[in-house]
């Protein structure tokens, strides 16, 4: 069975080559059908990977096609046994390899979050010190090549939108949405009425951004050694363990030899 599915993926090859066949045409067609499936965040954790950019349509395609080969693949495998259970599976495995990418990306967002969620207290702290010299968006658009790599595309659309004449809170509220960590809300608020504030009142509000950035510091270093402990103890259960398991796998060793003697 294996040689007529070789046999049928060179034909289709072939078949592709002599542009006698579309294989990216029928995942194209049959796009419509499928799109129900795309899931509502799906836009927004791409972009978070892969920038805005990114082609959905042709990143949702390949999920198809992949998804519809594996359906395809199980169903020529199981021709001469073929039954209600092997199409079943064919359908679950074709669905499970559609979905693995999107699985991919919510792990890649919710890791990103994690460090995000670490890394923002210390930015903060730099824009504090700039703050003090200048305006709040000259300091957001000085702060962009020294920011942590990952804020850079978040504070460059911050500072552009600024720039364009925006002088709502929303540039700040939608940096904060592609953020969306502890009290990354809270910050964005603080600042943006930092920047509309007197210099009279500056000082007063810097003060009480400041005080709020040490509070988040204080809790990104509690995280931090909360996971270093975390992880040692992980470790030192996984070696308790291991040590005790080869422990017990010697004196059960011992007392096989010992009864065989």
């Amino acid at each position: 069975m294996i040689i007529f599915l070789v046999i049928a993926v060179i034909i289709l090859v072939v078949l592709e080559a002599n542009k006698k066949i579309n294989s990216k045409q029928f995942i194209n067609d049959l796009n419509p059908y499928f799109k129900f499936l795309m899931e509502d965040d799906y836009v927004f954790l791409a972009g978070v990977k892969y920038g805005n950019d990114i082609d959905i349509e042709k990143l949702f395609n390949i999920r198809i096609r992949n998804g519809v080969i594996t359906i395809a693949a199980v169903l020529i495998l199981s021709l001469s046994r073929l039954n209600f259970v092997f199409v079943l599976a064919a359908v679950v495995l074709g669905f499970v390899v559609f979905k693995m990418p999107y699985f991919q990306l919510t792990s890649y967002y919710k890791k990103n979050l994690y460090t995000i969620n670490l890394m923002l207290p210390y930015y903060l702290k730099s824009l504090e010190i700039l703050i003090q010299h200048y305006t709040v968006p000259v300091a957001m658009a000085r702060s962009i090549d020294t920011a942590p790599e990952i804020f850079k595309p978040g504070l460059q659309r911050l500072v552009e939108k600024i720039e364009a004449g925006n002088s709502t809170v929303d540039p700040y509220m939608d940096f904060a949405k592609e953020y969306p960590v502890r009290d990354s809300m809270r910050m964005m608020r603080l600042l943006y009425r930092l920047s509309l504030g007197s210099q009279e009142n500056k000082q007063a509000q810097l003060e009480q951004f400041s005080k709020t950035v040490s509070t988040l510091q204080n809790k990104s270093r509690e995280q931090k050694y909360k996971d270093r402990l975390d992880t040692m103890e992980k470790k030192t259960m996984i070696m308790l363990v291991a040590t005790g398991g080869g422990v017990l796998l010697l004196l059960f060793m011992s007392l096989t030899m010992m009864i065989n003697f």
